[in-house]
């Protein structure tokens, strides 16, 4: 009897460079890209989104998007020197790394964009390594780049870094910050608060969308980010309120 093949499904971590794609092939010519030997301890479950607010914090920062995307912003909040904390002195950082946390259609590229700010990221990576941005073939390799990128980029002491990318869950964030934490570096959040529904429909009107069900998939996955995480600043990013 002829055993049946599994299915294979989507995967929906960006952080694994293999969002909604199968995983390539891997022989002489195609090798898995090194991956971070960091200890990983076993953490406990994440509760439901719902039962993990932001706490609000002298270190947070609320940022509301304007209605045009090309209105240049009133300077640079996640460039300002993060408070200490508890009267303690900080001690002297190399530099800031700013991770983006958000969903596909939530402004991220966007807010990139308005601050004049070029940051790593996969797109530019397909770009440059294979000439096509919609090259999905060799996700794991994309990824390994860009970390290798950021590496880089702390060695060479670059003051301000910047990670475009989802970012969803704890475990997704955990490598950026302990690369950047390694070399000396604090590490900034920008958190895209953005209803799912707004996502969506930006999606729709992008000319290279992201299937529906994947984005709705990624929502149940994203989780706030918190300060417990190794973040030295946080700004929520949300859309402009309408009566």
């Amino acid at each position: 009897m002829k055993r049946r093949k599994k299915k294979k499904t989507e995967n929906e971590s960006e952080a694994t460079g293999k969002v909604g794609q199968q995983k390539p092939p891997v022989d002489e010519h195609h090798p898995e890209p090194l991956m971070p030997a960091y200890e990983t301890p076993e953490v406990e479950p994440e509760p439901a989104a719902e039962t993990m607010p932001i706490r609000q914090d002298s270190r947070m920062e609320t940022e509301v998007q304007p209605e045009s995307p090309y209105t240049p912003p009133p300077g640079a909040p996640e460039q300002q020197p993060a408070p200490s904390v508890s009267g303690k002195p900080q001690r002297k950082s190399k530099g800031v790394v700013v991770l983006a946390i958000g969903l596909p259609g939530s402004g991220k590229t966007t807010w990139f964009k308005r601050r004049g700010v070029t940051p790593l990221s996969s797109d530019m990576l397909r770009n440059i390594l294979f000439d096509d941005i919609d090259e999905q073939r060799y996700q794991g390799l994309v990824f390994s780049t860009l970390r290798s990128l950021l590496r880089a980029r702390l060695i060479a002491r670059m003051p301000w870094n910047y990670v475009d990318a989802t970012n969803l869950a704890t475990h997704e964030r955990r490598q950026w910050i302990k690369m950047a934490k390694s070399f000396g570096y604090d590490v900034h959040a920008v958190f895209f608060d953005v209803p799912v529904e707004v996502c969506l429909e930006r999606n729709r009107r992008r000319e290279r969308q992201v299937k529906e069900e994947l984005v709705q998939r990624m929502a149940a996955k994203l989780r706030p980010p918190g300060f417990e995480e190794g973040f030295s600043k946080i700004t929520v990013v949300r859309v402009k309120k309408t009566d």
